[in-house]
This record gives structure tokens, C-alpha cells and sequence, in this order.
């Protein structure tokens, strides 16, 4: 089981502090690098709704913490437990869209501590979210374990690689019997952990097979030792 991804020492590519000069990034922007989620999130009218309705203070309490802007080995081993997440892209004039992505464990793969990545399967071939990154390449990915009721959300930049061929091999899961038709990678720029608050506690049917699994086996010794308790008698 992986640990939660809160219980996890701070990227080393976090600022130590609020004041500390950021990076620019390597798309060549010349954006700043942000610090953490609150350096996207936290626009100028979420501030304001922030003050209206009181939690201001609080919030900038958090923009004064060590933000969470890369994957950390606690982070990277909680991600690869997943085996559905959610994409959220926009297009160029702010229309959001959702997009679900699964696969067997392990599926969303962490390249270095900046990038995740996943294969992209054949869908129904609206093509939403690739059309989306071709003109706005923000988006955000949101994960959740259902069974532990935690949830991760992460901002960052993605785009779709079709020329990688080593890269596809490398995230292709065995023995799905389909073939990828390129890589969605992601560049992490901050990360956050939601409260476990109304989120249904929810178990796959595999986490279900082995726990039925083993309380079957417990039956059985348990009939067994009872059995030999009473000397073999029916």
C-alpha cells in the first residue's frame, strides 16, 4: 500500500520560501515557474471570493507554506496504485472538458519528477481533449482512491507525443491486446491533496475478490479446527 502522498517530504524543486526568485520554465514562456497549486488556483477572483466569504486569511497561509510543485517517491508510488483518473483540458476560449483514463495499475507512469505520461487508446474518436491541447496546453489531472478516500489533484501543461516510438513501447501496458496511438505527457507545476470529506468509500471487484477470498480460507480452517476439536465426529 502506498503511503499518502501528503506524508511526503517537499519537491526539490519547491522554493523554500515565498520570496525566493522561481525558474522560468522550459517552454520558453518566460512565465515564472509556480510554486505550488496556489500559484495557479488562486486567481485574483478567487482572492476575492476567498475574502467575501472569510477563508482569505487562512489561504494565504497556505500561499506562504513550501508549495508542492513535483513528484515526490511518496506521490509516484500513490499514483502508480491508480488505475482510473480524470484529464481535464479546456480549449483556447476556456471550454473545459473531462476526460476519463484508466488502465491496469500503474498505467499513469512517472518519468521524473516533473512528468507523468500514459498511453493514449483508440476511444470514440471525438478527439476533445487532443484538439484542446493543440491551442491551450493546460490542463489538470484529478485522481482518486476511493478505497482510502483520498484525492490528488494536479495542475500542470500537457501535450500528445506521436513520434517516440521507445516511449510508447515503455508505457504500453501487457497484454491489453491494443496498440497505442501516442503519449499524453504531462509536466506537473503543483499539486494538492483534497479533504477525504464526502467521498464515497468504494472497493473494486478485485479488492472485493480477495477479501471474500481470504474470509472463505478463514471459514474453512475454522470448520476444520472445529472438526478436529471434536475428535473427527460428524
Amino acid at each position: 500500500m502506498a503511503p499518502s502522498p501528503t506524508k511526503s517530504p517537499r519537491s526539490r524543486s519547491s522554493s523554500a520560501s515565498s520570496s525566493a526568485a522561481a525558474p522560468e520554465p522550459p517552454d520558453g514562456s518566460g512565465t515564472p515557474e509556480p510554486r505550488g497549486f496556489f500559484d495557479i488556483a488562486f486567481t485574483d477572483a478567487v482572492k476575492a471570493v476567498q475574502t467575501r466569504l472569510g477563508s482569505r486569511a487562512r489561504n494565504e497561509e497556505i500561499e506562504k507554506s513550501q508549495g508542492r510543485n513535483g513528484i515526490t517517491p511518496e506521490l509516484a508510488a500513490w499514483l502508480a496504485e491508480r488505475n482510473s483518473v480524470f484529464l481535464g483540458t479546456a480549449s483556447a476560449d476556456g471550454r473545459p472538458y473531462i476526460q476519463h483514463r484508466g488502465g491496469p495499475p500503474g498505467f499513469l507512469v512517472t518519468l521524473d519528477e516533473k512528468h507523468l505520461a500514459f498511453a493514449d487508446f483508440p476511444g470514440n474518436k471525438q478527439y476533445i481533449t487532443l484538439g484542446n491541447l493543440s491551442e491551450n496546453d493546460r490542463a489538470i489531472i484529478f485522481a482518486v482512491d476511493y478505497a482510502r478516500q483520498q484525492r490528488v489533484k494536479l495542475w500542470g501543461r500537457a501535450r500528445a507525443i506521436e513520434d517516440d516510438p521507445e516511449l510508447l513501447e515503455r508505457l504500453t501496458p501487457p497484454k491489453l491486446g491494443k496498440r497505442p496511438q501516442r503519449v499524453i505527457r504531462f509536466r506537473v507545476e503543483g499539486w494538492d491533496m483534497n479533504c477525504p470529506q464526502h467521498i464515497p468509500q468504494l472497493f473494486s471487484a478485485e479488492e472485493v475478490e480477495a477479501a471474500a477470498a481470504a474470509m472463505l480460507a478463514r471459514i474453512q480452517e475454522l470448520e476444520e479446527e472445529v472438526v478436529r476439536l471434536k475428535g473427527g465426529k460428524g
